[in-house]
């Protein structure tokens, strides 16, 4: 498992040196990774049909708990199918789509990472591991959605979506942290066996609001739906990816695969119902009066998301049978819809409705994939669809209470809304009268119209031989949501029963709508009207807000003047150092023991005072640049007196190079300005003078505490024999904190480069003048 997700991060850096040469027919080699992994994992189906899980362990930073844990369940085994199968087609299909793109080697490197990153997200046991990998599918999706990055449509949407998507993330790390930190393992499977713990703990509802916020996200939740509509600017291949099988479904996949550790309360249950329910209605009803194809699509994808989080909320063997051959169902025809809404768009330049119609015509087998998806869509009988329809009304039947009628009327209306969008995807573009501009379409690449329809075809053969999927792949992963085992075959027939009415009323009130509710671009200017209520416009408000407050606060603090920078560090540290010494018990102002004052040390002093007056009333740099050397010199003196001679002259050597440096930079700098005044001048003294006393009154503080030299003596008892130096100090620089000073010397080098930089261009703006 770990080669798997290994492999896919190495090719996707390998793209970066060769990827140039995948041109032409050579880009189809690019779909060789995801066949291969496809075929890797399909290995693995008559283990887990067996119920043999698989495991590995590889030890990464085990003191803080971090490990390559990886398990392969059945609920993996169902996503990461998906994810290679799905994304061969996508590799395959991407070849001819974007044929001659100039950049199409960096979209393979991007489809490559994310799928590895994919694979890490379903696989990873450990969840800080998961965590990455999970950061990881945000980045890299981030690259996918504004791929073309010379649209700033395509840039805002990329922008949106990983701000939305990481926003979440960062919640949810502080959940996993605190669902590990609570049950004493990271590991998922470890989890289990804490799980009564973690649900009687105090902060069980704490750790439920970070996880539902990574998840509602992640998968495109009520009110965080926006951002996926939005990422419909990216090239078809993309959404057809990330928006019907994988990326999106992330959140689904981390609230299934936590079901059995969090799940089981009410807590878990009614705010699931409640999001997925709220989610799957308005996206559904959103999508009729869409006129865009990826538009429609992508909202009844958001309607779906929902419905795999309502099902999943309530967490009976019978919801979560439905839960997971819903994914397969929607994975099928999502993705196939998603490929011909892509090609239509390729051969007629248009992905607008109202202009589309008679397209079988001439894209005869791509019509039959649109026809066969839609009907899985929309549930008709011999379809997978139907079989996942009848699951989630079983589902909703075996509640109890009035949740039975409100879940199954909403189950309802949802399914017939996504009819209608399904068939305006599907097969309003290939009915009607061929319009005279689109005459000269002709019949794609074969791999373009090859991928849909093969999708197209495996929701009507799963829907006729249920059997083929249902113990190697739907069952197990439902078991590995229940915890326990699931008997419920999936069937063709069921009977004349409540099941099969309901799947008839849904049918009737779907095609009722699709034939008499016309998207037009007035309708949906009708829609448009109540944006402002929406979430998007609201947190669009919010940020706009935050947006303004960031403005002021950055061109009041951060101008652009050193000197403003310095007053802002020094106020706040003088008021932290000020709020401790006040909280932190009786303030002493006397020293205990404190040594007699030789007179040498009050003519240092003394100069020390002098040295302070000259530098802060000096009208000279130069002057000022002695004055603060003298300062530097007389605490070598104070080092010298106080028996720490190897200080002193560590002190000393950094005191003379910043004296020569700088020397040797204001030579180069105009003459001495003055942009200080009276007000400034006493602004500044009692800000120093304030910060002084505060610093003093630590220090007497500090000097009244038991002294512990163990730390002292440590270094003083091992600099020579460890280290072989007998200056302490510097052997504490370059040897025990030597990544410490290194790291330093990086920072200071960069510093400087950057200022070498700026001063160059100052001299050529010079020069041009």
């Amino acid at each position: 498992m770990l080669i798997a997700v290994l492999a896919g991060l190495i090719v996707s850096i390998l793209y970066i040196p060769f990827g140039k040469y995948l041109k032409g027919r050579l880009a189809i080699l690019a779909s060789l990774l995801p066949i291969s992994l496809f075929a890797y994992f399909a290995s693995f189906i008559p283990a887990i049909q067996a119920g043999r899980d698989i495991h590995f362990h590889q030890p990464w930073v085990p003191s803080l708990g971090v490990n390559f844990d990886f398990h392969l369940d059945g609920l993996s085994l169902l996503f990461s199918l998906l994810i290679t199968g799905i994304g061969s087609l996508v590799f395959l299909y991407a070849a001819p789509y974007l044929k001659g793109h100039r950049y199409l080697d960096r979209f393979y490197a991007y489809l490559s990472l994310f799928m590895a990153a994919m694979l890490g997200v379903v696989l990873s046991d450990n969840v800080l591991l998961l965590f990455i990998f999970w950061e990881l599918t945000s980045i890299s999706s981030f690259f996918l959605i504004g791929f073309n990055n010379d649209n700033a449509a395509s840039r805002k949407s990329s922008l949106i979506a990983l701000g939305v998507t990481g926003g979440g993330g960062f919640l949810l790390m502080a959940g996993l942290i605190l669902m590990g930190h609570l049950s004493g393992s990271y590991s998922i499977q470890e989890m289990l066996g804490t799980n009564e713990f973690l649900k009687n703990h105090a902060l069980y509802g704490l750790i439920l609001l970070l996880v539902f916020a990574g998840a509602f996200t992640k998968s495109a939740q009520f009110p965080f739906h926006f951002w996926l509509p939005g990422a419909m600017k990216a090239p078809t291949p993309v959404s057809a990816y990330l928006h019907s099988a994988t990326m999106v479904k992330a959140g689904v996949y981390l609230l299934a695969r936590l079901q059995p550790v969090l799940g089981g309360t009410d807590y878990w249950m009614y705010p699931l119902v409640a999001i997925g329910g709220i989610t799957m209605l308005y996206s559904a009803f959103h999508s009729i009066f869409r006129t865009d194809l990826k538009s429609i699509l992508a909202y009844s994808t958001v309607a779906a998301l929902g419905m795999l989080v309502f099902l999943i909320g309530i967490g009976t063997s019978e919801s979560l049978l439905a839960a997971s051959v819903f994914i397969l169902v929607h994975a099928l025809y999502k993705a196939s819809l998603f490929l011909t809404a892509g090609v239509i768009d390729h051969e007629t330049g248009t992905r607008d409705i109202t202009q589309l119609s008679g397209l079988r015509k001439v894209l005869m087998p791509l019509s039959i994939a649109g026809l066969l998806a839609a009907l899985s869509s929309a549930g008709l009988p011999l379809t997978f669809g139907f079989i996942g329809k009848d699951l989630i009304y079983e589902a909703t039947l075996h509640t109890t209470g009035i949740l039975t009628i409100v879940l199954t009327a909403l189950a309802v209306l949802t399914n017939a809304l996504l009819l209608c969008a399904g068939f305006l995807a599907g097969i309003r573009p290939f009915t009607g009268t061929l319009p005279g501009h689109f005459s000269q379409v002709h019949l794609p690449h074969g791999l373009l119209w090859g991928a849909p329809l093969l999708l197209a075809v495996l929701g009507v053969v799963f829907g006729c031989a249920p059997w083929l999927v249902d113990g190697a792949l739907l069952n197990p992963a439902a078991q590995a949501m229940h915890q326990s085992a699931i008997d419920s075959p999936l069937k063709l027939w069921h009977g004349f029963n409540l099941v099969l009415l309901l799947s008839g009323v849904t049918l009737a009130l779907g095609t009722l709508l699709y034939f008499f509710r016309k998207p037009s671009a007035a309708s949906l200017a009708s829609i448009e009207r109540y944006n402002t209520m929406s979430p998007k416009h609201v947190i669009g408000q919010l940020a706009r807000f935050a947006r303004k407050i960031s403005i002021k606060y950055t061109r009041t603090l951060h101008n652009g003047y050193l000197r403003v920078y310095l007053l802002c560090i020094i106020v706040a540290a003088i008021l932290l150092f000020a709020a401790r010494l006040v909280t932190g018990g009786p303030i002493r102002l006397t020293i205990d023991n404190l040594s007699p004052v030789a007179i040498y040390e009050v003519v240092v002093a003394a100069i020390l005072i002098a040295a302070v007056y000259i530098t802060v009333t000096a009208s000279s740099r130069l002057t000022v640049v002695v004055a603060t050397s003298v300062l530097g010199y007389c605490v070598c003196l104070l080092f010298v007196f106080y028996s720490a001679p190897d200080l002193a002259m560590t002190q000393f050597s950094i005191d003379t190079l910043t004296v020569v440096l700088f020397v040797l930079v204001l030579f180069r700098l105009p003459p001495f300005l003055n942009f200080a005044n009276r007000k400034i001048r006493i602004r500044d003294g009692l800000v120093a003078s304030a910060f002084g006393l505060i610093i003093a009154l630590i220090a007497i503080q500090v000097l009244n505490q038991p002294v512990d030299q163990e730390i002292s003596q440590f270094y003083g008892d091992n600099a020579y024999t460890l280290a072989k130096g007998k200056n302490v100090v510097n052997v504490i620089l370059v040897d025990f904190r030597g990544l410490d000073t290194m790291f330093e010397i990086v920072v200071l080098s960069i510093a400087a480069i950057g200022v070498v930089s700026l001063l160059k261009l100052r001299l050529k703006a010079t020069e041009k003048e």
